[in-house]
């Protein structure tokens, strides 16, 4: 992984990606693997089955659903009439 910069005097830039980043060091940890396909294999298990699968959006506006309900949600709204 890289550090990325935001603008310059700006903070809140880069505050999503440092909060996932931190996020996906807390449950995946800073072990070192055997090869990079497995490093690839967890971070990728990580983001589609732990992180847009089963983690709540913890606010009442987006009724407690995960990201992929919310994405399937939204494009079912966004269907054009016939």
């Amino acid at each position: 992984m890289r550090q990325s910069m935001g603008r310059t005097g700006s903070c809140y830039d880069n505050a999503a990606a440092a909060s996932f980043f931190g996020l996906l060091k807390a449950e995946i940890g800073t072990r070192v693997w055997d090869s990079r396909q497995a490093a690839r294999a967890d971070v990728f298990r990580f983001i589609e089955v732990e992180y847009n699968r089963t983690r709540l959006r913890r606010h009442p506006e987006h009724g407690y659903l995960n990201p992929l309900e919310t994405r399937i949600l939204l494009q079912h709204n966004l269907t054009p009439a016939a």
